[in-house]
């Protein structure tokens, strides 16, 4: 807290709630609230009685504010004392002086407050068998478990400790055992263009390459994101989404580059977009995400946010079958081609829409060595006819509706009474989503859900619209992208689809969505007054 912020946080704490502040400067009481409780440790006196350097006196301070925390909330010290020598267990001279700083803050509150208060921490059982993580962390194990060896990258909050993080586990899984030497190549290019440009020229040799970045990287790779589709080389994008545009908000969170990821490039463009939920499912769906990347033969972008990437979030534990086989697609071989087999690189042989493809060098004299962006026929010669650039794009449009089947389906859950109104969502909006239905339920609503997982939307999506009056659907983001994208490429009235919208850069919360949709399910049950007859 400081001067400048005073009013807005003393406006945010809820009526009945605790508001600890440093009291060395008396406060006048017109700058409190009646409906909180006011419990004042003059933190800067303190240190100053017992710092004489100014740098110290600063550090200390919120070391003796969790003291004070310490004895209010009638937390076990033992453990905070554990808690600061793993801290500070690199640098064990600072360990003595930072437990030192806590009893200061923790006694003092002892001597002079009424400890505890109304509210406790008390020690808990309740995490089971789920871990600890970050989902950037977890999305780079993923890449490494799903048979990355290529990453190339440009430094961008907050995407950046993906990058490092695939580094880190590298070091550990990606040593030869027998020569020592590294399996993988990480390269901070330039900029995002250039690392974009890495990874589609490392996947058109056969590796699987991927690149970690966030929305004005995105920008910043449309034509290459174009060439890929277009050429039908694999690769994957990690997107940290952060609020935008521009440079927009670069520490804060937001789900506002689904339509630019998933229109990615100039032309008419479609990409295949994943919503993990949480660092399991970005560990489960980086994997994934080469596989289809090999199988479509097209960029897969793994749509993260600040929220999951930065963030710690308890969830399941990661799970691996090692009996699981990568899923290279439709790749001719030598052996293929000096049978004879008919290769077009471009030519749809059984009406999913995905061409074989050769890797560069698998045969001395057949198969691809070169590809190009431009209009080519089905044996990849070069024209600018009309007809064969249709069969082309056509014939991409029914890759697209190949990948409905290949990406994760949708997740529903139908309320314990029929209703007719349900709710769709997605990504790091899941656990307040979670418990907002209960609040929702409480205030005497009923919602089914549908937690959509990827883009293109399975034939789920269609129906479980078709299936109730009105739809919310819930976003961070200003313009309801999601919902734009339902109802451009299910044909869906937009009038059915309710956009419950947050954007304020913070992490949105149950208390939010229970409020908004309960509200409008309230307005929906208002029955109009009547003329009384006598």
């Amino acid at each position: 807290m400081n001067p400048q912020t005073w009013e807005k946080d003393v406006a945010g704490i809820e009526s009945g709630g605790y508001l600890l502040y440093d009291s060395t400067k008396p406060m006048p009481k017109s700058r409190f609230r009646e409906d909180i409780t006011v419990i004042g440790v003059p933190l800067t006196a303190i240190c100053n009685g017992e710092y004489s350097d100014p740098r110290q006196r600063q550090l200390f301070k919120n070391i003796m504010y969790l003291g004070a925390l310490c004895a209010l909330l009638d937390m076990d010290v033992a453990v905070i004392e554990q808690l600061v020598r793993e801290q500070f267990k690199s640098k064990e001279k600072l360990i003595d002086a930072n437990l030192h700083a806590l009893h200061l803050g923790r006694d003092w509150a002892l001597q002079n407050l009424q400890c505890p208060i109304g509210l406790r921490v008390r020690h808990a059982k309740a995490v089971g068998d789920r871990i600890f993580l970050e989902g950037n962390s977890a999305a780079a194990l993923g890449a490494v478990y799903g048979g990355a060896t290529v990453c190339a990258w440009y430094p961008i909050t907050p995407s950046s400790s993906l990058a490092d993080a695939f580094a880190g586990h590298c070091r550990r899984l990606r040593i030869d055992g027998g020569s020592k030497r590294n399996k993988f190549a990480i390269v901070q290019a330039e900029d995002e263009l250039a690392s974009i440009g890495m990874v589609i020229g490392a996947a058109w040799n056969g590796a699987r390459a991927f690149t970690a970045t966030s929305g004005p990287g995105i920008s910043l790779m449309q034509e290459f994101l174009g060439l890929a589709y277009f050429a039908e080389i694999p690769a994957v994008i990690f997107d940290v989404q952060r609020a935008g545009p521009s440079t927009g908000m670069p520490t804060r969170t937001q789900q506002c580059d689904l339509v630019s990821c998933a229109y990615a490039s100039h032309g008419d463009t479609k990409h295949v977009l994943l919503f993990p939920e949480d660092p399991a499912e970005a560990f489960d769906f980086a994997a994934d995400a080469f596989d289809l990347a090999d199988r479509l033969q097209t960029p897969i972008f793994v749509m993260l946010d600040l929220d999951i990437g930065m963030n710690h979030r308890l969830c399941r534990a990661l799970t691996w079958d090692d009996r699981r086989k990568y899923d290279r697609g439709k790749v001719m071989t030598a052996a293929d081609l000096e049978a004879g087999k008919d290769f077009g690189r471009y030519l749809d042989v059984d009406g999913d829409g995905i061409p074989y493809r050769t890797y560069p060098g698998t045969h001395p004299s057949k198969g691809s060595f070169f590809t190009r962006g431009t209009s080519r026929d089905r044996y990849a010669r070069y024209t600018e006819e009309g007809a064969p650039y249709a069969d082309n794009m056509q014939r991409l449009l029914r890759k697209f509706e190949t990948a409905k089947d290949l990406v994760p389906r949708p997740l529903q859950a139908n309320a314990a009474k029929p209703t007719k109104y349900g709710v769709i969502y997605y990504g790091s909006t899941s656990p307040a989503m979670d418990e907002a239905i209960h609040m929702i339920e409480e205030r005497g609503h009923s919602l089914n859900r549908l937690r959509v997982r990827a883009f293109p939307f399975h034939s789920s999506v269609t129906n479980f619209v078709g299936d109730h009056d009105f739809v919310f659907v819930v976003e961070q983001n200003r313009d309801g992208q999601l919902r734009s994208l339902i109802v451009n490429e299910c044909s869906i009235d937009p009038v059915r689809l309710v956009p419950i919208l947050h954007y304020d850069g913070t992490p949105i919360t149950a208390r939010f969505i229970s409020r908004a949709i309960a509200d409008h399910l309230d307005a929906l049950k208002v029955t109009p007054l009547r003329k009384v007859v006598s």
